[in-house]
């Protein structure tokens, strides 16, 4: 087993925290490794956010959520994951203020993706249990009303939980070239019950209630598929919901196991104490979900590969390509 090396991040200076050194095999596979995450994770949700902004044709209640799924993903590939791997030997370079934007920015994705597949959640439970009343129910304005109030939320919860450090960044460090925040244990409980139990509890709830309609349906259909040629056209409207729902529950289940492994070491965790260390590998299985989501929708979404395929090729800067036929 090979030894760490220890070194101080800041040699010059006496309260300096020390940093650790792999070794050299170890560290270029795990940089490289995570590095190809991060720009995968970066690229393929900003195809996501480029083709459901500009091609009208996608401008729908499901799509907008995937939007806004889209957007706080971005924020971990942009953000979170390069601090991950700035910060793997241990030492923080970026500064008291940069360590603060990073927690902060950590809370507000975690918290808005959660908010995002509770949303997601509940338009496939309106699509599958009341079909007749969806367009009525689940409407464009309703639905950025929700995202917006999403955002806001997970924006005060950052807020509340990063109250003390925004006063005073450095209040948690032990020495120079650290990057720690704690929660006490209020804070701490709020956290989870906010983040995970109840949206948690709530997805759960709702997709199974989806899953058991589907089931439902699928057997009322077999059972009359030779009726007129009109069942036949409303069961294709229903076939097209039944796969919506069933990608969207895999997004859903993926999100579900990349999360449950964070909570459950921060329930158990003995310490508070939470610091910037790409080591964490339950931190880093929530970061990857990220890339996961978008490559989901390229197995599961024709139009997602047709857009791919057009925003590469810059067909999108030709005239009228707004109005593009996607689906």
């Amino acid at each position: 087993m090979d030894t760490l090396v220890l070194e101080f991040c800041f040699p010059t200076l006496n309260n300096s925290c020390k940093k650790t050194l792999h070794p050299e095999p170890q560290t270029t596979l795990i940089y490289s490794l995570l590095s190809t995450v991060t720009v995968l994770t970066v690229v393929l949700n900003l195809l996501v956010i480029i083709s459901i902004f500009h091609f009208r044709q996608l401008h729908t209640c499901t799509n907008l959520l995937l939007l806004s799924l889209g957007v706080s993903d971005f924020l971990v590939g942009s953000i979170l994951m390069p601090c991950q791997i700035f910060h793997y030997r241990g030492c923080w370079f970026l500064g008291d203020i940069t360590c603060v934007v990073y927690y902060f920015s950590a809370f507000l994705s975690v918290s808005a993706s959660v908010g995002n597949m509770v949303l997601i959640s509940i338009d496939r439970y309106v699509a599958i249990c009341d079909p007749l009343c969806y367009p009525t129910k689940v409407t464009i304005k309703r639905v950025k009303v929700c995202i917006s109030l999403c955002w806001i939320f997970s924006t005060v919860h950052a807020s509340w939980i990063l109250r003390d450090i925004f006063k005073q960044p450095d209040m948690y460090n032990s020495c120079i070239g650290q990057c720690v925040f704690a929660v006490n244990n209020a804070e701490g409980t709020v956290d989870i019950v906010a983040t995970f139990i109840v949206p948690f509890t709530v997805i759960t709830v709702l997709y199974l209630r989806v899953f058991a309609v589907a089931v439902s349906q699928a057997r009322a259909m077999r059972s009359h598929i030779g009726s007129v040629a009109l069942q036949r056209s409303g069961a294709m409207a229903k076939k097209s919901e039944m796969k919506a729902a069933k990608t969207l529950g895999v997004l859903i289940i993926v999100f579900l196991l990349c999360s449950c492994p964070y909570y459950a070491f921060s329930v158990a965790a003995e310490s508070n104490q939470i610091g910037a260390s790409s080591g964490n590998a339950e931190l880093w299985l929530i970061y990857f979900n990220s890339c996961l989501n978008p490559l989901i929708y390229t197995f599961s979404y024709p139009w997602f590969r047709r857009c791919i395929k057009r925003i590469v090729t810059l067909q999108i800067l030709q005239p009228d390509s707004r109005q593009s036929n996607i689906l």
